[in-house]
């Protein structure tokens, strides 16, 4: 289908349609469909044993799809060896050879395509210059830090020009302050190459903070794919909603419904005024999970008068039971009279005026911020909530 002035539409660098993949009885990828637009920092999120290592798999070539198609510009590659995709994969481990210098491993996917010595020689010292090392081209493997490392194993798949880089948990094996400083580099290596990445990691913040599009993956399927902010915001499911970020959850029945919002009566008693989910409708009687976001909840002293901006609805009384220090950052538990925990986040400032356990506490959170999904036969029993 061509443009009204006769062009033609730019073809995604990754494109998936209905790709499935079968071992024995078991599906372990169900009729995935995807999009990824040329320059694209795209990311699969989901827990261990999804599926997503087992697509991506599938997209490099180390597996073929039970059924569906997978295309890289416009063209089908399942029948496509590895060696003939426009693709590159950094593994958690990196498998770089410690045998060989800086320069020997980026050079080694060159040296296979029989690149001529002085084109090998300008690419290596372009793509160090790109990475920030553009004296490292001697050094030994075991003489560079974790990061650095980090870096050289992406330069050596870069130098070859992929369409697509693949990254499989590549900053699993770092320990969390270099991995946090790891997160901020990916993404600013990926704007410099301006190359589609496709990461695949467990870790919601590494996918939150760095991508351009995350796919929430569970049981072989996409729930939903999203920027960050519409996932963390506006998530469709409830497996969404408990996955990516933290949340307050609580499970129950509707008792009253309307065009504006739901009324819910939880397991313990507390009734709960919020909105269905992704713009849904939810009827009396209907069986719901609720989730609330700790940093929706505002809290004060009871007789306080209460600020500008707190919400009216949803007003409860409990007692702080643990104020948990986390930096710029605190976390209250406070327990309610009906015995449930509810985590509030507070900035310092705030966490200062109730630092005594056992405080009495006033707390509410808008109906808007109370996100109502219809709860499955299946997983109908009753929970506690979760801080």
């Amino acid at each position: 289908m061509a443009f009204p002035d006769g062009s033609l539409p730019m073809p995604y660098d990754l494109e998936c349609r209905d790709v499935v993949k079968q071992f024995g009885g078991f599906t372990a990828v169900d009729r995935i469909s995807l999009q990824i637009p040329p320059g694209t920092f795209f990311s699969i999120l989901g827990p261990s044993g999804c599926g997503k290592t087992t697509l991506l798999r599938m997209v490099a070539g180390f597996g073929e799809p039970t059924s569906g198609d997978i295309l890289i510009k416009g063209q089908s590659v399942v029948q496509t060896p590895p060696n003939k995709r426009p693709v590159n994969m950094v593994f958690q481990h990196l498998a770089l050879f410690p045998m060989m210098t800086v320069a020997e491993n980026i050079a080694y996917g060159l040296r296979r395509r029989k690149t001529s010595k002085d084109e090998i020689k300008r690419r290596i010292a372009d793509v160090l210059a790109r990475i920030g090392l553009p004296d490292a081209g001697n050094r030994r493997i075991d003489q560079l830090s974790g990061g650095q490392k980090q870096r050289i194993a992406i330069a050596r798949c870069m130098v070859l020009e992929p369409t697509v880089l693949l990254l499989d948990e590549p900053l699993g094996a770092l320990d969390l302050k270099l991995r946090e400083h790891m997160k901020v580099e990916l993404k600013q290596l990926q704007s410099q190459f301006d190359t589609t990445f496709v990461y695949i990691t467990h870790d919601q913040s590494e996918a939150l903070v760095m991508s351009d599009q995350v796919a929430v993956m569970n049981a072989g399927k996409f729930e939903q794919v999203g920027t960050p902010q519409e996932l963390y915001y506006s998530p469709k499911t409830a497996f969404v909603a408990g996955f990516v970020g933290d949340s307050n959850r609580w499970r129950g029945r509707v008792v009253e419904a309307d065009a504006t919002g739901v009324k819910v009566a939880t397991d313990s008693g507390t009734l709960l005024t919020g909105i269905a989910a992704d713009g849904g409708r939810l009827m009396v009687g209907a069986a719901v999970e609720i989730f609330v976001r700790p940093e929706s909840i505002a809290i004060r002293r009871p007789g306080e008068t209460p600020p500008v901006g707190v919400p009216s609805h949803n007003q409860q009384t409990g007692l702080l039971d643990d104020l948990l220090f986390n930096g710029a950052n605190s976390r209250a538990l406070v327990r309610t009279g009906k015995g449930e925990i509810v985590s509030v986040a507070l900035p310092q400032a705030e966490a200062a005026r109730h630092l005594q356990e056992g405080t009495e506490i006033s707390m509410g959170f808008g109906s808007a911020q109370c996100l109502c999904f219809p709860l499955s036969p299946a997983r109908a029993e009753p929970a506690d909530t979760v801080p």
